[in-house]
């Protein structure tokens, strides 16, 4: 599995769009703070066919360190979840990692 880094998404786009790679760098950063800042106020992010992302509160649990075997009281704490929407889910269904190349449907 190859790691896409966000360098590499920015050049890709820049390049498909004849963009300068400024300012699609400052449009995708853009994009990128706006749903942190969006998730830190407990707003659920929904974009069709893509996915949702909603944040989730894990509850406060005891929890056992394996190697001591002492007991460690784990603090609640707030998660993203995100769901794929409709066309990832057969984007990712019908494409396997060799197939990588092939062009998703949108």
């Amino acid at each position: 599995m190859a790691t896409v880094t966000k360098k590499e998404l920015i050049d890709r786009i820049a390049e498909r769009t004849q963009a300068k790679r400024v300012s699609v760098k400052r449009i995708v950063q853009t994009f990128l703070d706006e749903i942190v800042r969006e998730l830190c106020q407990d707003n659920r992010l929904e974009f069709r066919d893509f996915g949702v992302f909603e944040t989730r509160t894990r509850a406060s649990r005891v929890a056992q360190n394996p190697k001591t075997l002492e007991r460690v009281e784990v603090p609640s704490k707030r998660t993203v979840k995100f769901k794929m929407g409709r066309l990832m889910r057969e984007n990712l269904s019908r494409s396997s990692p060799e197939s990588a190349d092939a062009k998703p449907r949108v």
